[in-house]
């Protein structure tokens, strides 16, 4: 697995905001209206979604409602990613000052959890 950094902080009034390796403010998580959280890009448009999963875990989707992976507990903390096909995609344990770091793939297919720059990034 090529390396792809992307680290999330808490921010003002309750955001989630994510950074890529370079430092650039790739996008912002925010609590949904009705539970779960809502992924904007760095431009502010709204790319997706996340929710508490059925059997546990949390489903990400893109805006358009497609399924695009989910996350479950990691057996010595931190959390595992998997794309809609089941292939893992990378991990995230909790950053020093709050926050997480995601450690995983950067072959463009990744499942942009933590927001990212375009629609197709998510």
């Amino acid at each position: 697995m090529n390396g792809k950094k992307i680290t999330s902080i808490l921010g003002i009034f309750g955001s989630i905001d994510h950074y890529d390796e370079d430092g650039n403010h790739i996008g912002y998580s925010l609590p949904g209206i009705f539970g779960g959280v809502d992924h904007y890009d760095s431009d502010r448009k709204h790319i997706g979604y996340s929710l508490d999963g059925i059997f546990g875990g949390t489903d990400h989707y893109k805006d358009d409602g497609t399924r695009v992976g989910y996350s479950a507990e990691g057996i010595f903390g931190g959390k595992k990613h998997y794309d809609a096909t089941g292939a893992y995609k990378g991990f995230s344990t909790p950053g020093v000052i709050g926050g997480s770091i995601f450690t995983g793939d950067d072959d463009g297919s990744d499942i942009g959890i933590f927001g990212g720059n375009s629609e197709d990034d998510f």
